[in-house]
This record gives C-alpha cells, structure tokens and sequence, in this order.
C-alpha cells in the first residue's frame, strides 16, 4: 500500500515537471493568477486559448477544487463572462463535481485509515462516523447548497468518513448548481453591472426544492430505518 501511495505522489510531481520542460513560464503564470484572485484577468487568460477555451477552463476549475485554493466563485464568474451564464454554470458545477471526487478519492486513499483509527477511539466520533455512512447523500448535498462554503473542508469531511462515494458525487453534483448558480451570478452582475433578480430567485427557488427533497429524502430513510 506504501509503494502505490509513493507511486501517485510521485505521478503527480512527475506530471508538473513535465509541464514545466514543455513550458516554463505556464506554472508561475498560474500560480500568480490564483494568487491574485482577479477574476477579469482569469477570463481573460481562460479565452486566450480559443477554440481550447473550454477544455482548459475544465481542466483548471477541476484543479482548483480538487486542490481547495483559490475560492471557486473566481472561475466560475470567468465562466459566465466566457460562455455565457446558463453554459458557464453548467461548465463549472461539472467540473468543481469532478474535481472534488479527485480530492475525495485521494484524501480517503491516503487518510481514511489513520483517520479510522482515532475515530475508533472516541464514541462520539464513532457514532458521527455511522451516521454520515447512512445519511451522508442527505448532509452532503444541504451543504454543498451553501454559497461561499469551504469546498475543502467538505471534501476532507466527506473523504474521512463512512460516507459513500456514490452519495458524495450525486450529492455534490446537485448541491453546486444552486451554490455555484448564486455565486456565478452575483460575481456576473458585480463585474457587468447588469443586474437581473430574476436569474438569482430562480436560482433560490431551485435550491429551496432540493432542500426540501433532500429533507423528505432524509425522514423517508430514518422512517424506514427504524422500521427495520
């Protein structure tokens, strides 16, 4: 288990150097670019790559979530200003999706079993720990519904669980719409001054449902739990 664990590291350090012999100056630029957090320059550099625009932006928005730095709301706000709002959003909710099941798959590889080790030991962790692995699709989902929220820290929370992937994904995938629909908006209009009430209450009505269906969901599951 060791050797494999060595082996990823090492296939993703491999990755950045090879990156770096085919172009230098790419790693800095970028990292500069996440360090200032300027979302028109983000736009900027994401459409510079033209017809590759896209596949670039995904690949980016997939890195960045998966690495939990910077905000998410940055790229897809640059999403919007490239592609449009409804494509921008869509864009960005499948790749933050896919980036954070990367996270996830490689925070439980590497930390789930150190992790259930000190879980082991406490009652109180034990028991949250069973119950994320019965109810996580339900609390996974609530949470990723709420704007402006660490992506990592649910990431780590989810990783480090009982939760199952399969709930982690569906969960994540459907609680970002409303979250990165509200933040893509706000920075959208922020930055366009064109300011529509309409895009951001559909958006809340959206989430208002799926809180609700993941509420009906959740008493629906412990109902049947307890009749077994």
């Amino acid at each position: 288990m060791r050797l494999i664990k060595a082996g990823i590291v090492a296939a993703i350090i491999m990755l950045f150097v090879i990156i770096h012999f085919i172009d230098p100056t790419f790693l800095p630029h970028i990292w500069g670019l996440l360090a200032r957090g300027d979302i028109e320059e983000t736009a900027s550099f994401i459409a510079s790559f033209g017809y590759w625009a896209i596949l670039f932006s995904f690949l980016l928005t997939l890195f960045v979530n998966a690495l939990g730095f910077p905000p998410a709301i940055i790229f897809s706000t640059a999403n919007t200003l490239i592609f449009g709002i409804f494509w921008g959003i869509v864009l960005s909710v499948a790749a933050e999706t896919v980036g954070v099941t990367f996270s996830f798959i490689l925070l439980r590889f590497f930390f789930r079993e150190t992790a259930q080790k000190i879980i082991n030991k406490n009652k109180t962790l034990a028991n949250i720990d069973k119950y994320s692995g019965k109810r996580g699709f339900a609390v996974m989902l609530i949470a990723r519904m709420v704007p402006y929220f660490p992506s990592i820290m649910l990431n780590a929370i989810g990783a480090l669980s009982a939760m199952r992937l399969s709930d982690y994904v569906i969960a994540s995938l459907i609680g970002k719409f409303p979250s990165t629909g509200i933040e893509a908006i706000i920075g959208h209009d922020t930055i366009t001054k064109q300011e529509d009430p309409t895009r951001l209450i559909v958006v809340v009505v959206l989430a208002i449902l799926l809180i609700a269906g993941a509420w009906y969901y959740e008493k629906q599951a412990a109902k049947k739990h307890v009749d077994c």
